[in-house]
């Protein structure tokens, strides 16, 4: 470059303006050739094959529809899942270790495509007592409306807890909300056994509601509260046609669910 790319100083280095561009480039450089390299190994193999990232509170209700509209429409299609938090789905989005992700839009992250799917609503879910006794006023409830100490939720680090503080008009700091499940099927469990409510994707409601023996359900009025799915993957990953298939599974499984 003929430039410094680094300053080294005593305990670290550093990259100068110059140097975190030319990394920049590099990046993508090196994720375009993992993908040549995956895409020369399965076209020598005669297989396709299909990295694909989801967050926990997508992957239960989804995967068993996706991956069978996938073998259907092509048996020789190999697919790999990862489930983790939308941070570490997107990192490894950007090193190349997956293909695409399906998660909660926006990502924030502006290097990658965002193709929306559907939109998923909240549901308010707990005991039947609970329910009843939050319905003696006569009127509708609306998330604003909940008090912390009903509140439970996800543990930290999960995209939906924050989704639904937000809802609420509710911050994570604040006093009495319980944020101790690990899962949307404890905290199914938790809420039906009467220790408080939940905001629940409609996507998960079915399965949960089978699991949960004393889930109740019940909507919050029109403009009903909800998060927009998407399928998220870099630009240089046009996907030899599994993108195709992918959105075409995902679309027949959300007919489905909902």
């Amino acid at each position: 470059m003929g430039r410094q790319l680094a300053e080294r100083r005593a305990r670290d280095v550093v990259l100068t303006p110059l140097g975190r561009q030319v990394l920049a480039q590099a990046e993508v450089l090196l994720s375009a050739a993992q993908d040549l390299d995956r895409l020369a190994r399965d076209q020598g193999a005669g297989r396709r094959s299909l990295s694909l990232g989801l967050i926990p509170t997508l992957a239960p209700y989804l995967l068993p529809g996706i991956l069978a509209e996938l073998r259907a429409q092509d048996l020789q299609l190999n697919v790999q899942i990862r489930e983790a938090h939308t941070e570490r789905l997107l990192a490894e989005l950007q090193a190349g270790d997956l293909d695409a992700a399906i998660l909660a839009l926006p990502t924030g992250d502006t290097g990658l495509v965002e193709l929306p799917l559907f939109e998923d609503r909240f549901l308010l879910v707990g005991s039947a007592a609970r329910l009843t006794a939050l319905r003696q006023g006569g009127k509708s409830i609306r998330p604003q409306d909940l008090r912390t100490e009903q509140l439970m939720l996800l543990e930290d680090g999960h995209c939906l807890t924050d989704q639904a503080l937000e809802v609420c008009g509710m911050m994570a700091s604040a006093p009495g909300i319980n944020m101790g499940a690990g899962s949307l099927a404890t905290l199914s469990r938790l809420v039906a056994a009467g220790f408080g409510l939940t905001l629940m994707p409609e996507l998960a409601v079915k399965s949960e509601c089978e699991a949960a023996e004393g889930l109740v359900v019940q909507r919050f009025p029109d403009p009903q509260p909800s998060r927009q799915i998407g399928l998220v993957r870099r630009p240089t990953t046009a996907g030899d046609g599994w993108s195709s298939s992918l959105l075409i599974s995902l679309r027949t499984s959300d007919s489905r669910l909902f």
